[in-house]
């Protein structure tokens, strides 16, 4: 199209002062573009490695549950399905993950699942993003129809 309008008018051209405008404009306001998506990116990334922390203490406390009241080695068990739950979904969304056991209540276990989330920026090393998730609940255990409270 020619430097004309459709009504025959020329285009007034901007002064020789403001030419290029447009392009400082820009380098001004592209890195605050570029860290608003850079942050989506991180939130979304930390959302994702929170969920797989609590899908790992999820089924981790699923076998600890599980496990006999008597059983000694329930807690290695549970650490160990926490941890294989982490490296099958997301062993790089979740770094350095490690999952912990404990008894609340002599009938109670409870697993916690802890690692650091993916940093879309490493220029950053001090900043970490710490997630931590637990799950458990009550040993699952038979209850007999007498009235008795003990899991036998």
């Amino acid at each position: 199209m020619t430097a004309r309008g459709r009504a025959g008018r020329a285009r007034p051209r901007p002064a020789g002062r403001e030419r290029g405008a447009t392009v400082v404009e820009l380098a001004l306001l592209m890195p605050v573009v570029l860290a608003v998506v850079l942050l989506i990116v991180q939130v979304a990334l930390w959302f994702h490695g929170r969920q797989v922390a609590e899908a790992a203490a999820r089924e981790g406390a699923r076998v600890a549950r599980a496990a006999p009241f008597d059983s000694g080695d329930w807690e290695g068990a549970a650490r160990a399905k926490a941890e294989d739950v982490v490296h099958a979904i997301g062993p790089r969304l979740l770094s350095g993950a490690r999952a912990t056991t404990s008894e609340r209540d002599p009938d109670q276990r409870w697993v916690t699942v802890t690692g650091s989330a993916v940093q879309v920026i490493p220029l950053l090393p001090d900043l970490s993003f710490t997630i931590t998730a637990t799950s458990g609940g009550p040993v699952e255990c038979f209850r007999p129809d007498d009235g008795g409270d003990d899991c036998g």
